[in-house]
């Protein structure tokens, strides 16, 4: 056949007479079946074919001629042109020749299935899909075609699709021809995901380019929910390393509320032949709501065909997915080249925002980015309004679509109601280098038009709305300049949404993961809440805890999940560098503000010196909530595989404590040398450094945390703002008991770290630290940089010395 050509029989070379999308199609069929990846099979309709079409209907004259008179700068007559464009298109009639081979090869595809089958008719063009340009989204798709009829209605309105305005302007945008560019049409066997779910996985994190990730976003029925954004879908993070490593490498999940679930309406052909609604998107019943549209089995199967996808193409990849719900089948539908983080030229520079000042918050969501940006809100409904957007404004609206590309390049950040990181208003901010918010849920009723809003992404994974103008820096690192020391230099870290971006900065690993902010912010409940749910007098916190667990038949995996995965997150995300997380380290009066926590916490005086750390953990009083926390840590790293994962018992107070409560963690699989489990202590209490012998012999290494340990010797509350002035770190007292520790660890040969601000602050403490023969030290996100200038200035100081004796 001349216009027709089947997918197995093209492959990348052909990208020139197919286009990108259907080029990549052939090439998976030919290459990737063989490997497992299940590809629907279909054919292609060339972009001989097209222009064919053209010259059959004397097009090509009054197309170039009306685009000519397209006004590049303020694009103010698109809509004009484009409609214009697509009138002539659509006047046209595909010559008999062209339809003939259509549904000659429709008839044979029915055949190979043997039954009668549904068609999606994409629409691709000759240059799609380049790694320089997505092209996602420019033209249509029809979904659901049946007949000879509605197939070659398709087409044709496939073929006026070259002309919305997104992609007139796309063209402009990118320095491509109009008439240089033809379009081919994909005609591929509908996989049935309207009685199932679909999505989209992108083998990189598309936020940060951690490129050892496979993100998947899933939502109920067809897949263009979640490409256009329609929906704030399911989220599942895969770990490639320990995937090869046939672990369980599925070390996050994130429950979406899946508004809408578009499916399949009658489809019919009107007497001229045009296409009529072919979906509908209805409102997605609760339980579905609340029920995970995919199971581990089905996310590690898409994870594995992503990496061999991937694997194959040497580079990171953008592919859609679906799932048949007749035979319960997954399908790859669609890949192309990732366009943002894998051509990015500044892979070495880090960007850092720091917000000075906060102020009330009108929304937030999901970020896109990593910027601070303010400027007016422009609630806009609809992309026809996009003369009311000027250059640099907010735009606030429910969703967004392909139509509005032409909008959205005007924006300095894109806020919506709904919406997921890999929905098409975030693939589109990242193109552009826009923030964007999506997934708040209510911006539109919050937000007013014309107020001025500062939208921060700087922070973690939840991307901010404020109210007005506030202060922020912005500092630009080349990471190729930096030199690590020696001596460790390591994260004080915290928050997992952090810990992508924060990876890619010069470091030795995590030297302290304070589990207290998952447990305060993500789990929320007391653990002991949990475990006694049955027996909670308190009606308020019994109905909260309902509400936060809905899905868990066992309250206690709730806990064991969400720590699991956050404590995963980071260490997959420094991995094989290791991670040292401490168990929790809340004192009473902390514990008790966790929902239900009221019911099993005494009130002490001096919670800071009271029931905290290794005391709690044996207590038949918190006993079974330590041992929630040991199974999460055995999750991470016995079945997600990651043994970079070390632990640290923190307030310690003797070593007769330390054997019991290790003892403990032996009998919840916790053993300490089983799978290369190394367990730390935190030096914060005297005792821990005048028996530090003692303790070397049990411990596999000491972290010293230099806040609690000073105001122990000094006797000073740390948080008292009268005794402030005398709480110093550098102490004649605290840096001998410094010295002594350090000195014990070297002698009994294990590793010794320093938790703290004062080696960032004070270069003379830093070169203190290294003189006596610290192995690491630890800063927060914001000391790092300067924590290593200062260790290198002491390494250097301690060399030039050697020479001169």
């Amino acid at each position: 056949m001349k216009y027709v050509q089947e997918f197995d029989k093209i492959d990348l070379s052909n990208i020139a007479t197919v286009g990108g999308k259907n080029a990549s199609l052939g090439e998976m069929i030919q290459k990737l079946t063989p490997k497992g990846v299940s590809v629907p099979n279909g054919y292609v309709v060339n972009a001989q074919a097209y222009w064919d079409f053209v010259d059959d209907n004397s097009l090509r004259q009054p197309l170039t001629q009306k685009l000519k008179k397209l006004d590049t700068e303020q694009f103010s007559n698109l809509r004009a042109i484009g409609k214009a464009c697509r009138k002539m298109i659509l006047a046209g009639e595909i010559p008999i020749a062209i339809q003939t081979e259509i549904i000659t090869q429709f008839e044979l595809l029915k055949d190979e299935y043997q039954e009668r089958i549904e068609v999606a008719v994409r629409s691709s063009a000759t240059a799609e899909d380049l790694p320089q340009a997505s092209f996602a989204g420019q033209q249509e798709s029809y979904l659901n075609i049946q007949t000879d009829r509605e197939l070659i209605a398709a087409c044709h309105k496939c073929y006026a699709s070259l002309f919305t305005d997104r992609a007139i302007k796309y063209r402009v945008d990118n320095g491509f021809e109009h008439m240089d560019v033809a379009l081919s049409i994909g005609v591929q066997k509908m996989v049935r995901s309207d009685k199932a779910c679909a999505g989209v996985c992108f083998t990189i994190d598309p936020e940060t380019g951690f490129e050892d990730s496979i993100i998947i976003s899933s939502s109920w029925g067809l897949g263009e929910n979640v490409v256009k954004g329609s929906v704030t879908p399911d989220e599942f993070l895969v770990f490639k390393p320990t995937l090869k490593q046939g672990k369980s490498a599925l070390i996050s999940r994130k429950l979406g509320s899946k508004e809408k679930t578009m499916i399949y309406a009658v489809n019919k052909a009107n007497t001229a032949g045009a296409i009529e609604t072919t979906t509908v998107n209805l409102s997605t019943k609760t339980a579905l709501q609340k029920q995970f549209t995919l199971n581990e089995n089905e996310v590690i199967q898409l994870s594995k065909w992503a990496m061999e996808i991937e694997a194959y193409y040497g580079r990171p990849m953008d592919i859609e997915w679906a799932k048949d719900g007749y035979s319960n089948e997954l399908f790859i539908v669609q890949a192309r080249p990732e366009t943002v983080h894998s051509q990015s030229k500044n892979k070495y520079i880090f960007h850092n925002y720091q917000l000075k000042e906060k102020g009330e918050i009108l929304a937030e969501g999901k970020n896109v980015g990593s910027k601070i940006v303010a400027g007016k809100a422009r609630l806009l409904s609809s992309p026809e309004e996009i003369e009311l957007l000027e250059e640099g404004e907010v735009l606030v609206t429910s969703i967004t679509n392909p139509d509005w590309d032409p909008v959205l390049k005007k924006a300095a950040a894109i806020i919506t109601d709904r919406g997921g990181r890999t929905s098409h208003a975030a693939i589109v901010a990242r193109e552009i280098g826009a923030v964007a918010v999506v997934g708040t849920g209510d911006a539109t009723q919050r937000i007013k038009d014309g107020q001025v809003v500062t939208v921060s992404c700087a922070h973690g994974n939840i991307g901010t709305v404020y109210n007005g103008k506030l202060r922020w820096e912005t500092s630009e690192i080349d990471m190729r300049k930096i030199k690590l020391p020696d001596t460790k230099a390591m994260f004080i870290l915290a928050d997992p949404g952090q810990a992508f971006k924060l990876s890619t900065l010069p470091n030795h690993g995590v030297g302290l993961m304070r589990l207290e902010f998952v447990i305060n912010n993500t789990i929320q409940i007391h653990p002991m809440a949990l475990i006694h749910f049955n027996e909670l007098i308190d009606k308020k916190a019994k109905r909260k805890i309902e509400i936060l667990t809905a899905g868990y038949d066992d309250k206690k995996e709730y806990f064991i999940e969400h720590l699991s995965q956050a404590v995963a997150t980071i260490a997959a995300a420094f991995y094989p560098k290791e991670v040292i997380a401490r168990m929790s380290d809340f004192k009473t009066n902390e514990y008790a503000h966790l929902i239900g926590g009221d019911e099993f916490e005494p009130h002490e005086e001096n919670p800071m010196l009271g029931w905290r750390g290794a005391s709690r953990y044996y207590h038949p009083g918190y006993r079974a909530g330590f041992e929630l926390e040991c199974k999460a840590m055995k999750r991470v790293r016995d079945e997600m595989g990651l043994t970079n994962l070390k632990l640290m018992l923190p307030f310690c107070r003797t070593p007769e404590e330390g054997k019991k409560v290790l003892n403990l963690m032996a009998d919840n699989g916790l053993k300490r040398g089983k799978n290369n489990l190394e367990v730390y202590v935190m030096t914060e209490i005297p005792s821990n450094v005048i028996l530090a012998e003692q303790f070397a012999d049990i411990f596999d290494g000491f972290s010293i945390g230099s806040n609690d340990l000073t105001q122990l010797i000094l006797g000073i509350d740390r948080d008292s703002e009268i005794l402030s002035d005398l709480f110093d770190a550098q102490n004649k007292a605290v840096k001998k008991m410094i010295a002594d520790v350090i000195k014990v660890a070297r002698e009994k040969n294990v590793q010794i770290g320093f938790c703290g601000q004062a080696p960032s602050d004070f270069p003379e403490f830093a070169q203190f630290l290294v003189e006596h023969g610290i192995n690491s030290v630890s800063f927060s996100p914001d000391a790092l940089l300067e924590g290593i200038e200062n260790i290198n200035m002491a390494e250097e100081a301690i060399d030039s010395e050697l020479v001169l004796h």
